[in-house]
C-alpha cells in the first residue's frame, strides 16, 4: 500500500512538472523578432535584402508587409520560406520512457542535443535535398499558427493540471483544428522531394528505434559517463553524434560520414580516409563528410575578436550551422545580421508525434519565426559544422577555411586549423573508423573530460 502511495505521488508530481514545463517553455514564440531594413540578412550561405527607401525595422512574421514595397516583401518571404525550411527539434513531451530511466521528456535539460540534431538535420538536408530546397508548404505556417500553439499550451497546461487533481492517467486536451489536406498538385521532383523530407525528420523521431533519435543519443552518451537528465555540452554532443551516423544502418545513410576535430585541429588525411572508406554495401566509393569542430570563443566569456570569422563561417553555404547559445541555454546558431546572431530555439515543450504514422504532421519540426541575440551573449563553447559531399568539396572547403582564419585572427593562433596528414603523424592517438567497444578513445576521454569543465550550466 506504502508503493502504491508513493507511486501516485511520483505520478502526480510528474504531472505538475509536465505543466510547469509546459507554461515555462511554451511562450517563447509570442515574441516579434524585427530586423533592420538596411543591412543583408544571412542564413546558412545565403544572402538577403530587406534595403528601401526608408529607414527602420522589419518583422518576418508578414505582419507588416503592406507597409513595404513587392520586391522587398518578395525578399522577405523568400527569406521566410528558406528558414521555415529548416528542421526544427525542440523539447517533447510524453514521449515513449527512455530506457533506464522514468523520464518521458527532456525538458529543462536536452537542448543541447535538440541543437546538436538540428545541425546534423541540416547536414543531411544538404546531402539529400541541396541547399536551394524550399519546403513547399512553409508560407502556410503564417503568424496564426504561432498563435494557436499558444492557445494549444493553455489546453495542455488546463489538461494536465487537471488530470493531476482528478488522478486521471491521460490527461483530455481538446484537439486543436486540423488543417484540411493540400489541394497543390506534386510533380515527380517534389514528391521525391518531399519523400526525403519526410524520412530525414523520422530518423529524429522520438522513439528509441529512430536513428538519431533522443533515445539513441542517450544510450551513447552513456558509455561517456552521461545519463538521460544530465547536461551534454556542445563538444560531447559531437562525439555523440559522429557515433550514431557511425552506428545507422538504415541504407541511405551509408553515404555519409562525421568528423570530429581534434583538439581544434582538423587532420586532411584522416578526413580523407573517412571519405573513402567502402560503402557497407561493399562496393567502393566516395562518402560525404560532415566535419564538427569544439572550439571556444574566449575564455569566461566570447571574445569579440571573432565575431567576423563567426559571420564568415554562417557566410558558407556548406556550414550547417553552430552548437551554442548563451550561458545556461543552447541555441542552433544558423545566420546573422549585422552583430546579432539569427537562432532557432529548441527550449519549446511540444508534444510527442509518432513519425512511424503515415502523413504524421510536420509543421512543429518547423519554426515559424526567427530569434536574434546580440553576438556579445555567446557562450563561448560550441560546436561548428561543415558539409563536404565529395573530397575536391572538403579540399576547396579546407582552403576557403584557412584563409578566413588567417584573415580574421590578430593574435598568432587561429581558432582552429587545417593540418596535412593524419593525427597519428603528429603523435596523436586517432579514433579507429569503427570503434567496437567504447564511444571515444583514451585521448579523446581526456579532451572530453577537459571540455565538461567548460560547458555551460545545467538549467
Amino acid at each position: 500500500m506504502e508503493a502504491t502511495g508513493t507511486d501516485e505521488v511520483e505520478k502526480i508530481k510528474s504531472k505538475f512538472m509536465s505543466a510547469w514545463h509546459n507554461m515555462k517553455y511554451s511562450w517563447v514564440l509570442k515574441t516579434k523578432t524585427y530586423f533592420s531594413r538596411n543591412s543583408p540578412v544571412f542564413l546558412l550561405g545565403k544572402c538577403y535584402h530587406f534595403k528601401t527607401e526608408e529607414s527602420g525595422e522589419l518583422s518576418t512574421d508578414g505582419s507588416n508587409f503592406d507597409k513595404i514595397n513587392t520586391e522587398i516583401s518578395g525578399n522577405v518571404e523568400e527569406f521566410r520560406r528558406d528558414f521555415i525550411s529548416r528542421i526544427w527539434l525542440t523539447y517533447r513531451e510524453e514521449f515513449p520512457q527512455i530506457k533506464g530511466s522514468a523520464l518521458t521528456t527532456d525538458c529543462g535539460w536536452g537542448c543541447t542535443l535538440r541543437t546538436g540534431q538540428m545541425l546534423l538535420a541540416q547536414g543531411l538536408m544538404l546531402h539529400f535535398l541541396g541547399r536551394a530546397w524550399v519546403w513547399p508548404e512553409a508560407l502556410d505556417m503564417d503568424s496564426c499558427d504561432s498563435e494557436s500553439w499558444t492557445s494549444s499550451t493553455v489546453r495542455r497546461l488546463t489538461a494536465s493540471l487537471e488530470a493531476s487533481l482528478t488522478a486521471e492517467r491521460d490527461p483530455k486536451v481538446l484537439p486543436r483544428p486540423q488543417r484540411g489536406p493540400t489541394s497543390r498538385d506534386w510533380d515527380g521532383s517534389e514528391m521525391r522531394n518531399e519523400i526525403y523530407h519526410r524520412k530525414i525528420i523520422s530518423w529524429f523521431g522520438d522513439s528509441p528505434l529512430a536513428a538519431f533519435g533522443l533515445h539513441q543519443l542517450i544510450e551513447y552518451g552513456k558509455k561517456s559517463g552521461k545519463m538521460a537528465g544530465d547536461w551534454y555540452g556542445p563538444a560531447v554532443v559531437a562525439h555523440i553524434l559522429r557515433k550514431a551516423v557511425e552506428e545507422a544502418r538504415d541504407p541511405e545513410l551509408q553515404g555519409v560520414t562525421v568528423y570530429v576535430a581534434q583538439d581544434c585541429t582538423v587532420y586532411s588525411s584522416d578526413v580523407i580516409d573517412r571519405q573513402c572508406s567502402f560503402l557497407d554495401s561493399g562496393k567502393a566509393g566516395t562518402k560525404a563528410v560532415i566535419i564538427l569542430v569544439p572550439v571556444r570563443l574566449g575564455g569566461e566569456r566570447t571574445n569579440t575578436d571573432y565575431l567576423e570569422f563567426v559571420k564568415g563561417i554562417l557566410s558558407l553555404e556548406y556550414c550547417v550551422g553552430i552548437i551554442g547559445g548563451k550561458p545556461k541555454q543552447s541555441y542552433y546558431f544558423a545566420g546573422f545580421q549585422d552583430d546579432s546572431l539569427i537562432y532557432m530555439d529548441p527550449h519549446y515543450c511540444q508534444s510527442f508525434v509518432d513519425v512511424s504514422i503515415k502523413d504524421f504532421p510536420l509543421e512543429s519540426f518547423h519554426c515559424p519565426s526567427p530569434k536574434k541575440m546580440s553576438f556579445k551573449k555567446m557562450d563561448p563553447s560550441c560546436t561548428i559544422g561543415f558539409y563536404c559531399r565529395t573530397v575536391q568539396d572538403f579540399e576547396k572547403a579546407s582552403e576557403e577555411i584557412t584563409k578566413m582564419l588567417k584573415s580574421s585572427s590578430k593574435e598568432k593562433y587561429p581558432l582552429f586549423t587545417f593540418v596535412k596528414g593524419h593525427s597519428r603523424d603528429y603523435d596523436f592517438a586517432s579514433s579507429p573508423l569503427h570503434e567496437e567497444n567504447a564511444l571515444y578513445s583514451e585521448d579523446e576521454k581526456k579532451r572530453l573530460k577537459r571540455f565538461s569543465t567548460e560547458e555551460f550550466v545545467l538549467l
